[in-house]
């Protein structure tokens, strides 16, 4: 990773005919290299410039508002980079190694962000959050079916651990519980989903 970084740095600097690779072309590659690459070519209208401004400003409001369980804003663009049209990134202060119930409350938050600013300024809501929604369904599916963080479901696990890779997740992980607790699971992970999108 640090090879790709310093290469794509090292770059950027021979593309401005420079002697020596600087801070701000190690903070470019960086980027780059996390969120892809700018697309300055693509057209946007104003309305998907604005819509896309709210959004991102919705997920910078929701992490500068839950800080003291969030990861700090380090940018936010609404320069389309790989497949998104803008993007908020937040960065750990430190490393990371497991996550207590509060700061997966306020990762799915601030994947909400988003799509409720959208809601609140807009009255509708985009395709744009689309990405947001798997990232916050699949941290409050962890929570219920991993990490036992879930209240009503209590501490269980419903999560094998075991897949085959050549089928994919869905499709060959052992069920060893019923139709109705797949529902209780179902019914728990939406709930989830709602009350933090609402709040």
């Amino acid at each position: 990773d640090l090879q790709n970084l310093v290469n794509e740095a090292a770059l950027l600097a021979a593309r401005r005919d420079a002697q020596r690779v600087a801070r701000s072309d190690f903070e470019a590659a960086k980027d780059k290299v996390i969120m892809g690459a700018e697309r300055r070519s693509m057209i946007m209208n104003e309305e998907d410039k604005r819509i896309t401004a709210f959004h991102e400003a919705g997920h910078a409001l929701i992490a500068l508002l839950t800080a003291e369980h969030s990861d700090p804003v380090h940018k936010v663009t609404i320069i389309p980079r790989g497949m998104a049209l803008g993007l908020t990134q937040t960065l750990p202060e430190e490393d990371r190694l497991n996550y207590t119930r509060d700061q997966i409350f306020a990762i799915i938050r601030y994947a909400m962000g988003g799509r409720a600013a959208e809601e609140l300024v807009f009255g509708h809501f985009s395709t744009g959050a689309s990405n947001d929604l798997q990232q916050a369904t699949r941290w409050a599916r962890r929570m219920v079916t991993e990490y036992g963080m879930s209240d009503r479901l209590g501490p269980v696990s419903y999560s094998d651990g075991d897949s085959d890779p050549f089928l994919g997740r869905d499709f060959a992980q052992r069920r060893d519980f019923s139709e109705k607790k797949s529902e209780q699971i179902d019914d728990e992970v939406a709930q989830i989903l709602n009350e933090k999108y609402d709040q």
